[in-house]
């Protein structure tokens, strides 16, 4: 429960940095911005078109007698837009900070130089090309593992009361790990971590993953609400990551000055 709570922190504290630094969180808004009108006009679309495309799918039923026709095509024009519904949230954060990454590399690394001792932020070293291939390479991989936990919770969701109860629960546990997963690489892949590595750090401290990312998720249900909650997520993504590698914060170091001096006098 510790962690929970501590998750959680990490989360107001980043929301607090960029509302304190108004200039980074204006840039940061740019790429969840892009990302929600693209999603938005696919989502319309698939609205609009879906039924069309239901039925060029289903031949078979074109001499069905009514209303099982109907019925029947009807119940898998909801279920294709449920399933993009729920495939555009899973990879929202992912398309966003593969479309933002120049943005939220210099958020983060804005980040650390303000809570490091020494004003320094780690860098990779790499050129802009590799950094965002391999951005994509991980988000892929992620998005993939995403999608599988999203057709299995979906199709657990037809059982009954489990499926109404016990299924949404995980399905928002799971979608916060991996929504941390991604917000976390920004600051992890500076430092040289390789996402097998990410994800058994990440594993070893699940209920702080969870206290960071389940609410976040829960709130990303909004497409407003992401695009201006996405700023703040990657800043308090990056002081996670720091704790989680150990790295000392500003914070970190006033702290145990005041101790080594409270028990000097």
């Amino acid at each position: 429960m510790r962690d929970l709570g501590a998750g959680f922190q990490y989360l107001i504290k980043g929301q607090r940095w960029v509302a304190t630094h108004r200039r980074q969180f204006e840039f940061g808004l740019i790429p969840g911005l892009i990302t929600l009108v693209l999603y938005g006009a696919a989502l319309v679309s698939l609205a609009a078109w879906g039924d069309d495309a239901v039925s060029w799918a289903t031949p078979f039923a074109d001499d069905w007698s009514s209303p099982w026709q109907g019925l029947f095509r009807g119940f898998l024009t909801v279920v294709l837009f449920a399933l993009g519904l729920l495939l555009a949230v899973l990879t929202f954060t992912a398309v966003t900070l593969l479309i933002g990454q120049p943005f939220y590399e210099s958020l983060s690394e804005e980040v650390d130089r303000d809570v490091s001792p020494d004003g320094t932020a780690p860098e990779s070293g790499l050129p802009l090309w590799r950094e965002l291939w391999i951005s994509a390479r991980d988000s892929l991989r992620i998005v993939l593992r995403a999608l599988c936990w999203g057709v299995l919770l979906f199709a657990l969701g037809f059982v009954p009361i489990a499926g109404q109860t016990v299924v949404p629960v995980v399905g928002f546990f799971v979608t916060g790990f991996f929504l941390t997963e991604e917000l976390a690489a920004v600051a992890m892949q500076r430092r040289g971590v390789q996402l097998r590595d990410r994800l058994a750090l990440l594993r070893s401290r699940k209920t702080l993953v969870w206290g960071f990312g389940t609410p976040l998720g829960l709130a990303f249900l909004v497409p407003f609400v992401a695009v201006f909650l996405m700023p703040g997520a990657v800043a308090g993504a990056t002081l996670m990551a720091r704790d989680l590698l150990g790295e000392e914060t500003e914070a970190d170091g006033d702290g145990a000055q005041d101790e080594s001096e409270e028990e000097t006098v």
